[in-house]
């Protein structure tokens, strides 16, 4: 670009003033960073777009209903190694050629994965490709809060926020109708001619820095491997917990000890090392500490949002995959609408305040659902959605906005990492909260039912009765037999009923709780340069 500044220490260019770039400069700033920005799209849309086809994938490789949910799985555990690896990776590559790396190895292990024949096979290439495929969502942030100027860094928030929101959200319903069109093998084929647009733009017009060779000496490969160590182990226990009783398992308790044996060792090393993978000093940044955690918050609350209404309608309304998606629309057009005033209101004021608005609102949307019913359907969540779509666009928008505003240059690619890591890490314990609490709860209100309806109650013995004349004029041939299971499922219904209306309150309080710890935050002016120093 025309009158740029040399680069800053690590091959990061400097924020360049908006009155240097020529309009050709800006042109080709754009649609670089749009081809970055719709790879983004595509490897954190992978991540769900398998939710709603599970089952015709089980099928068709023949895996167990155990090995099915692998699928996922194993696309983000190495995914989160990848994430905070990404910074240091294009602070010695380059920006460009990490990406580039990252899309063409993504778009490669798509097509084996389309091409899989077994379970293992599909598990194996899922795993290459979330660890492949995982530098492409980190490496976006860090070019919106380096390559442009500070009065254009919310209108990249802005993309970025949509992009983030609207992938896990549209993945599902995206990935139902793909299924029922074409195969369920077109969910990775689809990747291709995506993935080549990306990579004919980034190579174009996505040169925005330089790497630095002096880099790769002295490589810290024992904090990697504490890293990897952590990083996988957390994922697995938050992933598989809630299925295996947490620590009734012995293999979730071993792993339990490893991560927290692996997080301590990889943060002294990361501290005492002279060249360390992920630099933590970035934590020293009250705002970014914060922010942090705003993300991990506004991560779980999007996720669990996302994970919730589809799991309430197939197993409670027994919606199939296009009708569930249908439902779920709402909540992305709701954050596809919001994402321009949510710049708006982010730019013209302090971050805090669209920040606390924007939990607030997120949470009232989730506490909308606390009462649901089993009668519940695309009416009566559309406001739900809506609040809820509206308040975490404009939540996350303002937390990208407080947590990088105020590092100083050198720092960005390697907190960009972070921020996706809380996020992604946020979710996944969102979700493994959300399924336990909704396994636990069910149980106990069916026990409470149970005992509060015994055989010996009229009002018990009058429902048996009803069931078994209704199944005795179908010609079932145990009536009595069949209306005892039919009265159990109904108990068991109502109990999931009430279960989910807890989950929905307790994603609620998270986010209420969140309103009133981002006001901790300091004031960050949106049009000031980041400043020199990170204290």
């Amino acid at each position: 670009m025309t009158d740029a500044a040399p680069p800053a220490p690590g091959g990061l260019a400097p924020a360049v003033p908006a009155k240097t770039l020529s309009q050709a400069d800006w042109t080709k700033l754009f649609l670089g960073f749009g081809a970055m920005v719709i790879g983004q799209f595509m490897a954190i849309l992978d991540i769900q777009i398998v939710a709603a086809s599970l089952p015709q994938i089980q099928a068709g490789v023949g895996a167990s209903a155990d090995q099915v949910s692998w699928i996922q799985t194993a696309y983000l555990i190495p995914e989160v190694v990848m994430i905070p690896l990404s910074g240091y990776l294009s602070r010695l590559w380059g920006t460009q050629r990490l990406y580039l790396a990252s899309c063409a190895g993504f778009i490669i292990m798509s097509v084996l994965t389309g091409l899989s024949s077994s379970i293992d096979m599909m598990i194996l290439t899922r795993a290459l490709q979330g660890f492949i495929g995982g530098a492409m969502i980190p490496t976006v942030f860090a070019v919106a809060f380096t390559a442009f100027p500070p009065e254009r860094r919310v209108t990249a928030s802005v993309i970025m926020g949509l992009i983030v929101t609207l992938a896990p959200t549209v993945g599902p319903t995206l990935g139902g109708h793909l299924t029922e069109w074409l195969s369920w093998r077109w969910l990775f084929f689809i990747n291709v001619p995506i993935g080549l647009v990306v990579l004919f733009g980034v190579a174009r017009w996505g040169d925005f820095d330089k790497g630095d060779p002096s880099l790769r000496h002295g490589f810290d490969w024992f904090g990697l491997a504490a890293m990897a160590a952590f990083l996988m182990s957390l994922q697995f226990v938050l992933e598989e917990g809630a299925k295996d009783g947490w620590f009734d398992d012995d293999v979730i308790l071993g792993l339990s000890v490893l991560a927290l044996v692996a997080g301590a060792i990889f943060v002294w090393r990361q501290l005492s090392y002279r060249n360390p993978i992920v630099e933590l000093r970035a934590f020293a940044n009250r705002n970014f500490s914060i922010g942090l955690l705003m993300t991990a918050i506004s991560g779980a609350s999007l996720f669990g949002g996302t994970f919730l209404l589809p799991q309430f309608l197939s197993r409670v309304r027994n919606y199939s995959a296009s009708e569930v998606g249908t439902t779920m629309v709402i909540s992305g057009l709701s954050m596809f609408a919001t994402g321009p005033i949510a710049g708006r209101l982010v730019r013209r004021s302090d971050p805090r305040i669209p920040l606390f608005v924007g939990f607030m609102l997120a949470g009232w949307g989730m506490y909308m659902a606390h009462g649901v019913t089993t009668e519940w359907g695309f009416w009566e969540f559309a406001g739900v959605q809506a609040c809820r779509g509206v308040g975490v666009m404009i939540a996350m928008i303002a937390t990208q906005q407080i947590t990088m505003s105020t590092l100083p240059p050198p720092m960005v690619k390697n907190a960009s990492g972070l921020v996706n890591l809380a996020r992604n890490t946020g979710g996944a314990m969102g979700l493994a909260l959300l399924a336990t609490s909704i396994t636990q709860q069910t149980a106990l209100y069916y026990s409470d039912m149970t005992s509060k309806l015994s055989h010996t109650s009229g009002e018990a013995q009058a429902m048996i009765a009803g069931l078994t004349a209704r199944m005795t004029q179908m010609g079932v041939a145990d009536p009595e037999g069949a209306s005892l299971k039919a009265m159990s499922q109904m108990i068991e219904r109502n109990a999931t009923v009430l279960a989910f209306g807890d989950s929905f309150t307790l994603l609620a309080i998270g986010c209420f709780g969140a309103a009133f710890v981002s006001l901790l935050a300091r004031p960050a002016a949106v049009s000031a340069p980041p400043p020199s120093d990170a204290h």
